[in-house]
């Protein structure tokens, strides 16, 4: 099963690039509910690059990666990345050069 959580930032790419984009509580099964914390952040520096950041806080292994909504150009992903219980980790994924930004950040959790 696959859980997928989207963040949209406000207004254009730049504007957001220091802008760290955060996400309450999300849609899980209920074996899953609320154990694992996700964030969605434009990278400070590059507006081309999202990064979702996840904590394992659950008691089995799980595997996430971003997503991230690129302006002008085709959407990306990131690496998947496998976390056991208590672990932490980021996936980035970055637009084509062409793009006017990241439009948003979120993941896809297995």
């Amino acid at each position: 099963m696959f859980v997928s959580k989207r963040m949209f930032a406000a207004g254009l790419a730049t504007t957001v690039s220091a802008v760290a984009l955060s996400v309450g509580a999300m849609a899980a099964p209920a074996s899953a509910a609320g154990s694992v914390d996700c964030r969605g952040a434009v990278h400070g520096v590059d507006t081309d690059r999202g990064i979702a950041s996840c904590t394992n806080n659950s008691d089995r292994t799980i595997r996430f990666r971003a997503e991230v909504v690129c302006g002008r150009a085709p959407d990306v992903s990131g690496d998947w990345v496998t976390l056991n219980p208590g672990q932490y980790g980021q996936s980035s994924a970055t637009c084509a050069w062409y793009s006017t930004g990241v439009g948003s950040v979120g993941w896809t959790i297995e």
